[in-house]
């Protein structure tokens, strides 16, 4: 029997560039070469390293075009193009016929490319007429959508090892289809679900098995990377997740021996860097510090890197452990503060406090850590004020801003009850900005997502000194793309107008509320930049006063577009 397990591609404005592993198919290729060895399983990523295409922009994101409608070559850029990351499915489906496979799985993690996945499986039922299994974090919350396809056999939900392994089994003849669990299926036209089963026990699972990609296909900063998972679950319950969809509510972590072993294992393959992706690593902080002593004692001069771009909870680090993290080789940080506001920490369950957060990121960014901080905008039961309030208590750190607007996962606590159409599949990704409540309406949303790309430009500025920000719009001898950012700022105090920068001059973007970027600068006073220095906001309020009587006066005028710029 020859199994075939596929990452698709996917379509979007944007691709994340780095966290591409198929890392789930790797476990389930590892499951099935340990309790299957005459099965041969072949993984094909058709998304990382096979390029990109423009395509047309779906139906249900065409609102976005005056969002989107320009090419901004800026520092502050956000999208313009839809893309099709990867391959092509005219070459994914004469590969596949090529290969001449038995069984397909599909690998359906996220909501909006959902699509994708039953382009493949149509292509799949096309030429070979072969049983069709989908799995992932959206196979799991809608099992039944993704059966409506007359493309799909088979949906495994939740942890795939055991029940791929004991469905093939079933489609050998070894056993009956009620034995495989976690299986929906169909049956004389009805859809069928087998009960949740136990998985086999976390330290019992082979190592990911990366045979079919070299240790040069995923990189972080040029060099080899890899993903890792520790554990599997989380003990929070935070109302916008939905890893128990996948994971279930049992919590579980490996040894810390077979996590060495692995990530020994991965060093004498050739790689550089270890992404955890746990939900929850550091959970347990006596064993994680254990995990860092051990790291030292085993590279001491940092000849691994370690990352967690999954993001970590701050609530469980102290400061031993973050010296310990950074002596292990963990060079960046990335902590998921959601809110600065206490209200919305609660009604979303997030069991963390300002304090302790505000603790991790000083001691951190001391120990020479790059720090990311992530915030959600536009949370169903937040207003503007709240999200304000948090763009400028971060803007005064020394942390990225990893601000990302709010959207609905099916079967996340938050979204329970809802009826999701397909057309909320295909806007549950932040780049939709698909929600808008009475507190706050799509501009806004936009608003604040381009301010946040501000403030990150400057966060990043190579500052010497600090300085305030008339001072430093007077700075030159920076680089070109810098002095993009430059430019576009002086025409901002100027006008009091924010302009796409493209090829064919500045061009007003209309959709950017002035008003709003002033509070969040207002409320800030300062921009604490990357390396410590920072730059004085003190004359927002001056100058917007100033603005708001000059626009009073040029309202009536036409916009500025198509203005060239002498940097240009």
């Amino acid at each position: 029997m020859k199994v075939l397990l596929i990452q698709p591609p996917v379509e979007d404005f944007y691709d994340t560039d780095v966290r591409l592993q198929p890392i789930g198919l790797a476990y389930l290729k590892a499951a099935v070469n340990k309790h299957l060895p005459e099965v041969d399983v072949i993984i094909k990523d058709y998304h990382a390293g096979c390029g990109r295409r423009t395509v047309a922009i779906p139906k249900e994101l065409l609102y976005l075009k005056d969002y989107y409608p320009v090419a901004d070559k800026s520092p502050f850029s956000t999208f313009d193009r839809y893309y099709h990351f990867g391959k092509p499915f005219e070459a994914i489906e004469q590969e596949i016929a090529e290969i001449r496979p038995d069984v397909v799985g599909i690998s359906s993690l996220f909501t909006p490319y959902f699509r994708e996945v039953l382009e493949i499986a149509a292509r799949v039922k096309k030429h070979l007429g072969i049983p069709v299994v989908v799995g992932g974090s959206h196979a799991s919350a809608v099992p039944e959508s993704m059966l409506a396809s007359p493309s799909v056999d088979y949906v495994i939900r939740g942890e795939g090892e055991k029940p791929l392994v004991e469905l093939l089994r079933y489609l050998r003849g070894e056993n009956g289809i009620g034995n495989v669990p976690n299986l929906s299926y169909k049956r004389n036209d009805r859809h069928c679900s087998n009960p949740m089963g136990e998985n086999f026990p976390i330290d019992d699972l082979s190592f990911p098995e990366l045979s079919d990609t070299s240790a040069s296909a995923y990189q972080f900063a040029g060099k080899p990377m890899t993903f890792m998972i520790s554990s599997r679950s989380c003990p929070h319950k935070c109302s916008f997740c939905s890893v128990h969809t996948t994971f279930g509510t049992n919590y579980r972590r490996r040894s810390l021996e077979n996590v060495l072993e692995e990530i020994e294992f991965r060093y004498q393959q050739g790689y550089r860097v270890i992404d955890f992706e746990d939900d929850n690593l550091t959970y347990y902080k006596k064993t994680f510090k254990e995990l860092c002593r051990r790291l030292i004692a085993r590279f001491p001069d940092r000849e691994m890197e370690f990352v967690a771009m999954n993001g970590i909870s701050y609530l469980s680090l102290d400061d031993e452990l973050v010296e310990l993290m950074y002596q292990a080789g963990f060079s960046h940080l990335n902590l998921a503060l959601v809110s600065s506001d206490k209200t919305v920490r609660e009604t979303t369950k997030r069991p963390h406090t300002l304090e302790a957060y505000l603790k991790i990121v000083r001691q951190a960014h001391a120990l020479g850590f790059k720090v990311v901080s992530y915030q959600i905008l536009g949370l169903p039961n937040e207003s503007l004020d709240s999200m304000i309030q948090t763009l400028a208590f971060n803007a005064q750190l020394p942390v990225l801003l990893g601000a990302s607007p709010f959207y609905r996962t099916p079967d996340a606590p938050i979204a329970r009850g809802l009826e999701f159409t397909e057309t909320d599949y295909v806007r549950a990704r932040l780049t939709a900005m698909a929600i808008e409540t009475k507190g706050f309406c799509r501009d806004e949303i936009y608003t604040l997502f381009v301010t946040t790309r501000i403030v990150n430009f400057l966060k990043g500025l190579p500052l010497q000194t600090s300085m305030d920000f008339e001072t430093l719009m007077k700075q030159r001898s920076f680089t070109p793309r810098i002095e993009i950012g430059f430019e576009l700022l002086r025409e901002f105090t100027e006008s009091g107008r924010m302009y796409f920068w493209t090829k064919h001059g500045l061009i007003e973007n209309k959709r950017f509320r002035t008003e709003l970027f002033r509070r969040v600068l207002s409320q800030a006073q300062i921009i604490t930049c990357q390396n410590g220095r920072s730059i004085g906001l003190n004359f927002v309020d001056s100058f917007f006063e100033g603005y708001l009587s000059k626009f009073e006066e040029t309202a009536r005028t036409p916009n500025r577009s198509n203005h060239q710029s002498a940097v240009l």
